[in-house]
């Protein structure tokens, strides 16, 4: 069977550590990449499902930002000084 060479770009740090976990695993990187395309074919689209990380890093952030309380606005100690805050700048 005739082979071909495909490049491909990513970042090192990426390249590194899938190359680290796949030799624990007993593979190497090409054979990885291999084994993906194959199980591709086999179910006809991604081997895996695509989808949207939950929590997005969006909401990680602000969780860590919690945890770590910084990036916090000031706390209330009540939901009436909380409204009060709320509505400090209201024309009205």
């Amino acid at each position: 069977m005739a082979t071909s060479v495909v490049q491909i770009r990513m970042d090192n740090e990426l390249r590194d550590d899938a190359a680290q976990m796949f030799d624990q695993l007993g593979l190497d990187l090409p054979t990885a990449i291999r084994m993906f395309l194959k199980k591709s074919l086999a179910v006809r689209g991604l081997p895996f499902e695509v989808r949207e990380e939950i929590p997005n890093k969006e909401t990680r952030i602000a969780m860590e930002n919690i945890n770590n309380g910084s990036n916090l606005s000031r706390s209330f100690s009540s939901v009436a000084e909380l409204m009060e805050d709320l509505n400090a700048d209201d024309p009205i």
